[in-house]
C-alpha cells in the first residue's frame, strides 16, 4: 500500500541567527513544499528518486536496507546523507524497515530556492517513522529546527528555542499591507551552515541582542502600518550587519530602491524581502532579478 507524506517550505522573516541562542523568530510557511510517496516493494532493497520542480531528478539512490541498518556509508555525498537520516530514524523506531521500499521526493519549488528542501525532507521522513522530528533533526542535520516547525504548521508562528527544546506559537500574521510585500529570489543558493558558523565566531553581548531583537518581532508582528512595520526591519539588518560584520543586503545590492529590502534567513542568498508601496518588479528585474513574488502568492 501507498503511503504519501506532505512538508511546507519555510521563510524566517525575523530572528535569523538568534534563534540559536533564544531569541524569538517569526518564520512562515510557504504554499510551496515537498512530498513523498513510500511503497513497500518485496525485496531487500530501497530505491529512492527525487525529483526537482521541474520533474528532472536530482537524487537516485539504490541501496540494500542493511547499509541503512548498518550505517554504510562509504557512497556519494547526497546517498550518504540519506543514509544518515534514514539509520537515524532506523534507530528511533526498528519496526518501519521491514521490507524494501520505494520512495519517490517531489519539490513544488527550485531546489536552488532554499525554502526547506533539507527540512522537509527530514520532516516527512519522520512521518514515515512516526518519530521525533526534533531529534531527528538533533542528530542528522542540526540547526534551529525552526523549519521543521514551519513543515508542520498551516500558519506562521513564532518560534523560539528554550533551553534547546523547541517553543512552537501559531499567530495571526496577515498585515493588511501585504499587498506592498514582495519576495525576490537572489539567484544564488546560501549555505546556512557556513552562516551559522561565521555567526558564531562573532563576541557580543547575547542577552542584550535576543532583547532587542525580541522587541523588533513584537514590533513586525504588531505593526499599524507600512512605515511601522519597515522600520522595524531596517532597524533589524542595521543591529545584525553590527554583529556580523555584513553590509545589509540592501546597502550591498540596491542601494538606490525606494523601500526597505530585508535579508530572509541566513545572509548572502536565497530570498529577501522587499517593502515598497510601488509595484517593485520592474525594478527588480532591471537589476538581473527575474522571480519576483508577491506576499499571497508565496506564503500559506
Amino acid at each position: 500500500m501507498k503511503k504519501t507524506f506532505y512538508a511546507n517550505g519555510k521563510l524566517l522573516f525575523m530572528g535569523e541567527y538568534t534563534v540559536l541562542d533564544g531569541a524569538n523568530a517569526l518564520a512562515v510557511p510557504t504554499k510551496f513544499g515537498q512530498a513523498m510517496e513510500v511503497e513497500a516493494n518485496d525485496s531487500n532493497t530501497l530505491r529512492w528518486t527525487s525529483y526537482d520542480a521541474d520533474g528532472s531528478v536530482w537524487l537516485e539512490a539504490v541501496f540494500s536496507i542493511d547499509d541503512i541498518i548498518k550505517n554504510n556509508t562509504t557512497v556519494d555525498n547526497a546517498a550518504a546523507m540519506l543514509i544518515k537520516v534514514l539509520h537515524a530514524a532506523h534507530i528511533a523506531n526498528p519496526e518501519v524497515l521491514t521490507s524494501g521500499f520505494d520512495v519517490v521526493t517531489k519539490l513544488m519549488f527550485p531546489r536552488n530556492w532554499g525554502l526547506g528542501t533539507s527540512s522537509t525532507f527530514i520532516a516527512m521522513v519522520a512521518q514515515w517513522f512516526g518519530v521525533d522530528v526534533y531529534k531527528l533533526l538533533a542528530d542528522t542535520f542540526g540547526g534551529s529546527g525552526y523549519d521543521i516547525a514551519c513543515a508542520q504548521y498551516n500558519t506562521p508562528i513564532i518560534y523560539t528555542l528554550e533551553s534547546g527544546s523547541p517553543e512552537i506559537t501559531p499567530i495571526n500574521f496577515n498585515p493588511t499591507f501585504a499587498d506592498k510585500l514582495w519576495f525576490v529570489y537572489l539567484n544564488q543558493k546560501q549555505n546556512s551552515r557556513e552562516g551559522i558558523a561565521a555567526y558564531r565566531e562573532k563576541v557580543f553581548d547575547k542577552q542584550d541582542l535576543i532583547l532587542r531583537i525580541n522587541k523588533l518581532v513584537e514590533d513586525v508582528i504588531t505593526a499599524p502600518d507600512l512605515n511601522s512595520f519597515a522600520s522595524a526591519l531596517e532597524k533589524q539588518e542595521a543591529l545584525m550587519g553590527g554583529i556580523l560584520g555584513i553590509a545589509p543586503v540592501q546597502e550591498k545590492l540596491f542601494p538606490d530602491f525606494k523601500g526597505v529590502v530585508k535579508s530572509l534567513g541566513a545572509w548572502g542568498g536565497d530570498f529577501v524581502l522587499a517593502v515598497a508601496e510601488e509595484n517593485p518588479v520592474e525594478y527588480f528585474k532591471s537589476k538581473g532579478y527575474e522571480i519576483v513574488m508577491g506576499y499571497n502568492e508565496m506564503t500559506l
